[in-house]
């Protein structure tokens, strides 16, 4: 992804981009790293990757609700398309994007 602007990345990408909200201290974000580049690569690439540190981004977290991390959203023109909090498995990660590409 280009440096931009978080918030500009997020209402102007016309593909799909999943925001990882995460933190550098948080062990379930770190277990959660491997299982999305992973799945995100098998999807060829037609979904694109934001990872926001919450400690360096607190307004964007708050503004799209983020009251935990690992916390994912997949938007689309600014449209949220899909969100999910917690840890998820490679599976359901998988069933969930292959709807959006």
């Amino acid at each position: 992804m280009p440096k931009k602007n978080p918030k500009e990345s997020i209402s102007k990408s016309q593909e799909p981009i999943l925001v990882d909200f995460y933190a550098d201290w948080c062990g379930p974000c770190q277990t959660m790293n491997p299982i999305i580049e992973e799945v995100l690569e098998e999807l060829g690439g037609r979904i694109k990757l934001l990872k926001l540190n919450v400690d360096k981004n607190p307004q964007l977290s708050q503004q799209f609700g983020v009251r935990s991390i690992p916390h994912y959203i997949l938007f689309k023109k600014g449209k949220i398309l899909w969100r999910k909090g917690g840890i998820i498995t490679k599976r359901d990660l998988e069933k969930a994007l292959k709807g959006f590409v």
